[in-house]
């Protein structure tokens, strides 16, 4: 277990007071808590949907092709 040390503002600090509070959780679980939440539920797809995302061959081509055309420079990400 790794400990993290980290400037928050007050009124950042306040919400996630607030928020530990009723959820009856400490900060430090809650930081925790909330972390995991985002991460699993904003960032991975599950078996199931990735499985229906690579079925989908025009949908995989469009990426393929954005991912070309980036590589090329065609585009920018901002």
């Amino acid at each position: 277990m790794k400990t993290v040390t980290m400037r928050v503002d007050d009124a950042i600090y306040k919400m996630i007071k607030l928020a530990a509070d009723g959820q009856k959780r400490n900060l430090s679980n809650y930081i925790e808590f909330a972390t995991m939440q985002y991460l699993t539920s904003s960032q991975f797809v599950d078996n199931d949907e990735m499985k229906e995302i690579l079925d989908d061959k025009d949908l995989v081509q469009n990426l393929m092709n954005g991912l070309n055309d980036f590589k090329n420079g065609d585009y920018d990400i901002v």
